[in-house]
């Protein structure tokens, strides 16, 4: 994640002797504050921002199907903007303590890496500013708690308690348990068309719907992994990865409900209705990528295909009389609802759980329901075919083969 926020100071190392270092630059440090003091009165366009004028970036490619949304990005918010947190990042980035807590990432060798710390830290690239941010927040966090004021937003995000270096454990632990219930449906499909019903005489499956399905499969285990990696640390790159999958896991379900509902079966119709979406979604993650990751551009173009596939797929259940329509049913008002967790957004209980990983909870049962109604739907529709070329006889063997 991007964040914008107090200019990096240079990061002093300290080793045996922290404490002569520290109390050495008690009057550098006063004539920080001193500094920062008139920059975020008068210069800094940050603490300028009052809350109702905030500006929240954010991307939801909400979706009961297509799981996998992005997280909330921020210019600046409450937390960051007062005026006693920037103080405490200035001091800690100075002499690499909060408190009576110095942190390893701040303990740099001659090479510049940290001289100590355990590996989970050193592996998701916490550095200084990071740190500092982070234990800054915290020591923030507790004076609020004692004051009795609620929780309030840092650089966009909710002041999380990490959990082995894990930035949001609640969130990766959901993620994790999606994306593991995606693969249990992904796996089974594939057994019951390759194992469990009747095949063409060259091995592949009646159900004319099968490899969309699979690759289908693929997407959303892509999507949750990098759903998984972002909520344990976000930077840039996992960032933008998360946000990616997500998009391409949304435009490809799009395409599933559209050529799934109208019963699109031949291949060139197929590639007719399937290019403008893909060349749409490809030059959509280009423009992101390469010229202005626009975070409301983003967010219009996520709910308009995640509205126009459950649109589809709302109509399709209605008006199909499937069997297994009381799933499908079940799975987008149950998805609509669920995103009301989105829009209700409230701050972690005990520093863990917050709206967002709620969401993330509530899509685990869902995907489980929905990859349920895909095997009904394969298991419908090959007992379809072959009962009707068995009333067809030997005329239509190849024409269904």
């Amino acid at each position: 994640m991007m964040f914008s926020g107090t200019r990096r100071a240079k990061i002093v190392k300290h080793n045996s002797p922290e404490n002569t270092t520290r109390y050495s630059k008690q009057e550098t440090l006063s004539a920080r504050r001193k500094f920062h003091k008139v920059s975020i009165s008068a210069s800094d366009p940050i603490a300028l921002l009052s809350p109702n004028n905030t500006t929240h970036a954010a991307v939801h490619c909400l979706t009961a199907i297509a799981a996998g949304p992005p997280f909330i990005a921020a210019d600046a918010s409450i937390g960051d903007a007062d005026p006693s947190y920037r103080s405490c990042l200035i001091d800690c980035e100075e002499i690499g303590c909060v408190g009576d807590t110095c942190l390893p990432h701040c303990n740099l060798s001659s090479n510049g890496t940290p001289l100590d710390g355990p590996w989970y830290m050193q592996e998701p690239q916490w550095d200084c500013q990071s740190d500092c941010r982070y234990h800054c927040m915290l020591k923030k966090e507790q004076e609020r708690a004692s004051s009795g004021q609620k929780p309030v937003k840092y650089h966009g995000k909710w002041p999380f308690k990490r959990v082995f270096g894990i930035q949001e454990p609640a969130s990766v632990a959901f993620s994790a348990l999606n994306l593991a219930m995606h693969f249990h449906g992904w796996l089974s499909l594939f057994i019951l068309l390759h194992y469990k019903l009747p095949m063409k005489p060259d091995k592949k499956p009646y159900y004319d719907y099968a490899g969309l399905w699979h690759l289908y499969g693929l997407l959303a285990l892509n999507s949750w992994f990098w759903s998984a990696v972002f909520h344990s640390r976000d930077v840039e790159l996992t960032e933008k990865l998360d946000y990616y999958s997500a998009i391409t896991l949304l435009g490809y379900s799009l395409i599933v409900s559209i050529l799934r509902s109208f019963n699109v079966r031949l291949e060139a119709a197929r590639v007719m209705v399937s290019a403008p979406l893909i060349a749409f979604v490809t030059t959509h993650i280009l423009y992101l990528n390469n010229y202005k990751l626009d975070y409301g551009w983003n967010m219009k173009v996520c709910v308009t295909m995640g509205v126009a596939q459950l649109l589809i797929w709302a109509v399709w259940g209605g008006i199909s009389g499937h069997p297994s329509r009381v799933k499908l049913r079940f799975v987008i008002v149950s998805g609509a609802l669920a995103m009301l967790l989105e829009i209700y957004d409230f701050p972690p209980y005990q520093g863990f759980i917050d709206a967002h990983a709620v969401w993330h909870a509530t899509t685990i049962p869902l995907t489980y329901m929905w990859w349920s109604f895909i095997k009904d739907d394969a298991q419908l529709q090959t007992s379809l075919l072959l009962n009707k070329m068995y009333v067809c006889g030997a005329r239509c063997f190849y024409f269904f083969t």
